[in-house]
C-alpha cells in the first residue's frame, strides 16, 4: 500500500469543503444517502467485514435478529476463514463469504459496508468502500492517526459517499439528558468540565489481553476507548478542541507485572495471578477465536504483563476549546469500580454526574444527575437505564441506522466523519503531547477548520 501523506497544496479547498459540516447539520443520514424512500420495498444491502467479536454480535447477529426485515446480508470477509465460517453461522446468514475486500465489493455491490476490523485497519476498509461508491457505517474509533484520517476526509469528499461513525454513547438517555440540560443554558454558559473515567480491573484489563495493547493497533486508549469521550465532550459543547497537553505512562500492567506468560491457559503462574482470565468458560469465545488461532496465531487471553505491550495504563489531558471551555480528562485502566464523574460547571450554576456501570455494591438500575444553580436549590434528576448495551444506546443507534434511518435527529446524534475525526485528534494530539512534552494545536494535524460553536444546536 502506498504511504499516505497530506497534501497542503489541497488545504484551503479541502477546509471549505469540511467547514460546511459546521455551519449547519451535516448530512449523515443513511436514508439520505441511500435515498430509500425511493426505494421503501427494498432491503438495505449490507457487506461487513471484520468478524471479531464487534462485528459478529452487536453488527451481526443483533442486526440481523431484529431488523431482518430491513436488511440483507450479502457479504461478509475476514483474513480468518475459521471465524469468517463460524460468524455465518453464528449470524445465522446465508451470504457469500470473502477472504478478499475487493472482490466482495465487485460481487454483490452493497449499499453499506460495516467496517469491524482492527482500529488502524479501519482507514484500508472506508476508503476502498468509498471508491467502489459504496456508503460505510464504521465502528469507532474511525481511525489512528491524522494521516489516515485526512486520507478518509478525501476520500469521501471525492466519492460523494457518506461514512457514519457509530458513536452509540450519545444515544443513551443519561447523556442525551446532559446534552439537553446543557443546550438549555439550565446552568449558564460552560465554562470549565472535569470529567474522569474508570476502567475496572476486568474491562480495563482485557484492554492489555487483546490487540489493543499495542499502539501500532488501536493507536493507545486515548485513541481507541477515550474517543468515546472526546466525542461527548464535543458534542455537549458544541465546540472544537483547540489545543491539548497530556501526561501518560505505563505503570501497572506490562512489564510492571512480577510475573508473566504469553498467555493465560498455559501460564505457570494462574495460582498466584489476580489477573488470569479462563477463557476456556467462555464457549462463544472459544468457538470465536480458540478454535481459530490457527489461521492467523491471535491469542485472545494474553498475558496482561507482556513485555511489549506499549501503551499507557494512566492518561490525563488538559483540552482548551474554541469557545474557551477548559477540560480536565482522565482515564484509569485499573480501578476497583467502572465508570465515570463528570461536571461541568457554568456562569449560572453546576452540573454532576457519577455514573457508575460495574461496582462491587449493589445499585438502583438507573442514572442520577444532579443540576445545583448559584444562589438556589439543588435538584436530582433520576434517568432509568434504557434497555440495550452501553447504557440503552446500542439500540437506539441501530433503530436509527438500520430501522427507520430518515427518522429525526434533533440532538444531533448521528455522526459523520467530521465527528469522527474531532474526536480521534484530541486522542492523537494527546499521544502526540505525551510524546514531545509539548501542547499540540489540533488545527496543526489535518485540514479541517476549527469552529468555535455551531456544530449542532437544538
Amino acid at each position: 500500500m502506498k504511504k499516505l501523506s497530506i497534501d497542503r497544496s489541497r488545504r484551503d479547498f479541502i477546509s471549505k469543503s469540511v467547514a460546511l459540516t459546521a455551519g449547519s447539520i451535516f448530512l449523515t443520514g443513511i436514508a439520505e444517502a441511500l435515498q430509500l424512500h425511493e426505494r421503501p420495498n427494498q432491503k438495505m444491502k449490507i457487506a461487513m467485514v471484520g468478524l471479531g467479536i464487534r462485528g459478529v454480535n452487536m453488527f451481526g447477529r443483533d442486526v440481523q435478529r431484529v431488523y431482518q426485515e430491513q436488511i440483507e446480508f450479502v457479504g461478509l470477509c475476514d483474513h480468518n476463514e475459521g471465524r469468517l465460517r463460524f460468524g455465518q453461522q453464528y449470524i445465522g446468514v446465508n451470504c457469500a463469504l470473502y477472504t478478499d475486500f475487493d472482490k466482495m465489493l465487485r460481487e454483490q455491490k452493497p449499499d453499506v459496508v460495516i467496517v469491524t476490523t482492527v482500529d488502524n485497519t479501519h482507514h484500508t476498509f472506508i476508503i476502498r468502500a468509498l471508491e467502489f461508491g459504496t456508503h460505510v457505517i464504521t465502528e469507532k474509533p474511525m481511525t489512528t492517526d491524522e494521516v489516515k484520517c485526512q486520507a478518509i476526509l478525501d476520500a469521501e469528499r471525492k466519492s460523494g459517499k457518506k461514512v457514519i461513525v457509530t458513536f452509540n454513547y450519545r444515544y443513551s438517555p443519561h447523556r442525551q439528558r446532559l446534552y439537553e440540560i446543557i443546550r438549555n443554558g439550565e446552568i449558564g454558559e460552560v465554562t470549565s468540565v472535569d470529567f474522569h473515567w474508570y476502567l475496572d480491573t476486568s474491562h480495563g484489563a482485557d484492554y492489555f489481553r487483546r490487540w489493543h495493547a499495542y499502539r501500532e493497533k488501536g493507536g493507545t486508549l486515548l485513541v481507541h476507548k477515550s474517543t468515546h469521550h472526546f466525542d461527548l465532550l464535543n458534542w455537549w459543547l458544541d465546540s472544537d478542541p483547540e489545543e491539548v497537553f497530556a501526561y501518560g505512562d505505563l505503570e501497572f500492567y506490562g512489564k510492571n507485572g512480577p510475573f508473566r506468560h504469553s498467555h493465560c491457559r498455559p501460564c505457570p503462574h494462574k495460582s498466584n495471578c489476580d489477573f488470569h482470565w479462563d477463557i476456556t468458560k467462555n464457549s462463544h469465545l472459544m468457538d470465536l477465536y480458540v478454535k481459530n488461532e490457527q489461521y492467523d496465531g491471535y491469542l485472545r487471553d494474553g498475558c496482561v504483563f507482556r513485555e511489549d505491550i506499549d501503551i499507557y495504563d494512566k492518561m490525563a489531558v488538559q483540552i482548551r476549546y474554541m469557545n474557551g471551555v477548559q477540560v480536565s480528562y482522565s482515564l484509569t485502566s485499573y480501578s476497583p469500580y467502572e465508570g465515570y464523574r463528570i461536571a461541568f460547571n457554568g456562569t449560572k450554576g453546576r452540573l454532576d454526574a457519577w455514573i457508575k456501570e460495574s461496582q462491587p455494591w449493589e445499585e438502583p438500575d438507573q442514572d442520577e444527575l444532579r443540576l445545583t444553580r448559584n444562589f438556589g436549590n439543588t435538584e436530582i434528576i433520576i434517568i432509568p437505564h434504557g434497555g440495550g448495551g452501553h447504557g440503552g444506546g446500542d439500540t437506539r443507534l441501530k433503530d436509527k441506522l438500520f430501522k427507520d434511518p430518515s427518522m429525526a435527529d434533533p440532538y444531533r446524534q448521528s455522526a459523520g466523519t467530521r465527528d469522527g475525526a474531532m474526536s480521534i485528534l484530541v486522542g492523537i494530539a494527546a499521544r502526540k503531547s505525551i510524546e514531545s512534552g509539548k501542547p499540540i494545536k489540533v488545527a496543526d494535524l489535518t485540514a479541517i477548520k476549527l469552529e468555535k460553536t455551531g456544530r449542532g444546536m437544538l
